[in-house]
Order: structure tokens, then sequence, then C-alpha cells
């Protein structure tokens, strides 16, 4: 496997013969986890940044040399989207008090940003049919990324009333 396919599937989770765009997000979250918890919300935040950048442009050199647009196989996408929902997710998380709230945020960051990757609603679904190239690619799943954050922070606080 080259360095660019590993880095496309995020290290293999993207070959996944079913559900690869969740195992790729699922494998992204526990890798997002080990970053919060051993350096910090602003090192996943840079990391996010890098990824995302350099997706685009390896995406965008993929597909010219496959010929082929967003292919399942390559989840980095999912991984941009994933570490921001998370981070908005737990940012929230870490200003309430109530129990589990930090696990909660987690799995609801997981679910939620899952929900806008595969139902594309509104600008989502407009750019993931529109535009092409690595920018199409990650841009989609970036906005699924934030909108997953913002509806977990909504839940979260919610709950939080509730409590």
């Amino acid at each position: 496997m080259t360095v660019q396919k590993f880095f496309l599937t995020f290290g293999g989770t993207g070959l996944s013969p079913k559900a690869p765009g969740t195992v790729g997000s699922f494998a992204s979250l526990l890798v997002g986890l080990v970053v919060l918890h051993y350096f910090g919300m602003q090192t996943l935040f840079m990391l996010t940044f890098a990824v995302t950048i350099i997706g685009i442009f390896e995406i965008t050199k993929y597909e010219k040399a496959t010929g082929t647009h967003d292919q399942q196989q390559i989840v980095i996408d999912e991984t941009s989207g994933m570490w921001i929902s998370l981070m908005i997710a737990y940012s929230t998380a870490i200003t309430l008090d109530y129990p589990y709230v930090d696990l909660l945020a987690i799995v609801l960051s997981f679910l939620t940003f899952r929900l806008f990757d595969i139902w594309k609603p509104s600008t989502i679904g407009w750019i993931d049919r529109e535009l092409k190239g690595g920018f199409g690619v990650m841009l989609d799943d970036v906005l699924a990324g934030i909108a997953g954050g913002f509806l977990s922070t909504l839940i979260l606080m919610g709950i939080g009333k509730l409590v």
C-alpha cells in the first residue's frame, strides 16, 4: 500500500468490506480521543486542519490518477468531519457538570456526525453532488462535522437542563 493510499484510507480502515465510512469514522474517533487525552484540544484542532488541507490536495491527485470521484475507500474526509464534531461536542461537555456528560458527548459526536454524513441535508448534499475534486469530497464532511457537533451541543445542553 502506498503512503497516499494509507493516508486516504486512514490507515486502511476505508478498505473495510462493509460500511467503510462508519469504520473510518469510528477509528478516527478513537484516534481523536487519544490525541485529546494526551495532547489536548489545540493539538487536535491543528491536526484536523492539517489533515483537511493535505486531504484536499491528495484526494484531488488521487482522483486525477484514477479517474474516479469520492471512492468509498477514501475516508480521510470522515476523519476531518469526525474530529470537528468531537471537538465541538467535547468542548460543550467540559463546561457542563452532570454525570457521564463527557462520555455522552463522545457518543453523540459520532452518531450525529454519521447522521449528517449519510443524510447529507441541504448544503451538505449540494456540495457532495456539485463540487468535484478534493475540495468537494472534504467540504461536505467538514460541514457534516460542524452540524453534528452543534446538534450534539444542543442535545447536551438540553439534557443539562433536565438534570
